[in-house]
């Protein structure tokens, strides 16, 4: 007994070593600059400046933040709805016995092995081009000449544009995690509802959808986290970084830590950790509502 303790030490020591200096001592420390006034981040704690919650106080009186966490929210859940509501419906028809399964698969998750800066590009060159972008070509030939002169990539379309582009990234990787999910109910169920009469509507929605909330809980979590993370989209989307259209938090962060920006005047690490607490903390928030509403309660059928 006493040698497999010392194992468990000898194995469990590196890894406890390694997530206490990669992962806890960075958040702490994050936390701790969120309370101070610093220039640069790297600065050393003797040149940190105690501010308490002022930059809190700044950051929620500041209507460029208020802008960006409203672009994230609706990010969030509008591209959420999109998102988990296609990856959803292309995984319940996958795993539907269809032929060329794997096929059709590769090709929806296609978009998720190529580079958010290629991605980016090929939306905004070859299909929001007004000259000839593919969506212009498109009601162009259904004769429908007043979509055809909208102009995506303007001030009044541009957030659009960017969100339905960064979906279109984004269904693949879901639609996987919903697939496993769906592929891990036995098909017993199934063949039980069929003789008792339910068609596949009524099994999707009796029995898949009750069966798939754990998997909803990380479907959500995940897309929140990534969304929290949106910050190569805005930038590829909008040469100006202070864009009303397109700025979110972590674009605010970075200006605010590096001085990025026409609005930023000043640089303070203390704000843009600030920042990253704010959003770690809706990531939390997110996950403890979802855990609190989706309970893992055991189904009858």
């Amino acid at each position: 007994m006493k040698k497999n303790k010392t194992m468990i030490i000898a194995f469990l020591t590196p890894a406890v070593i390694l997530f206490l200096g990669i992962f806890l001592y960075p958040i702490i420390r994050t936390v701790i600059m969120s309370f101070f006034t610093i220039e640069g981040v790297t600065d050393p704690m003797s040149k940190w400046t105690f501010s308490g919650i002022d930059n809190y106080v700044k950051l929620f009186n500041t209507s460029l933040f208020r802008t960006s966490f409203y672009n994230l929210f609706r990010i969030w859940l509008i591209g959420g709805l999109i998102v988990m509501t296609l990856s959803l419906l292309f995984a319940a028809i996958l795993t539907s016995g269809i032929r060329f399964k794997k096929f059709f698969r590769a090709v929806i998750y296609m978009p998720n092995i190529v580079s958010a800066v290629a991605l980016a590009t090929m939306w905004l060159q070859y299909v929001y081009s007004p000259r000839f972008g593919l969506l212009k070509n498109f009601f162009e030939a259904l004769h429908l000449d007043e979509l055809a002169k909208i102009q995506w990539l303007d001030n009044d379309h541009k957030f659009m544009a960017l969100l339905i582009a960064y979906c279109f990234g984004m269904v693949g990787y879901h639609m996987l995690i919903w697939t496993s999910g769906i592929e891990r109910i036995s098909p017993e169920f199934y063949e039980a509802a069929t003789i008792d009469g339910a068609n596949k509507v009524q099994q999707f929605r009796y029995m898949t959808l009750p069966l798939l909330k754990g998997v909803f809980k990380t479907n959500l979590t995940m897309w929140t986290v990534s969304s929290v993370g949106f910050f190569v989209w805005s930038q590829l989307f909008s040469t100006v970084t202070a864009d009303t259209q397109t700025i979110t938090p972590y674009v605010y962060m970075y200006m605010q830590i590096f001085g990025g920006g026409n609005t930023v005047t000043e640089r303070n690490s203390g704000l843009g950790a600030a920042i990253g607490v704010v959003l770690s903390v809706c990531v939390v928030l997110v996950f403890t509502v979802c855990n609190k509403v989706l309970k893992d309660d055991d189904l009858e059928f």
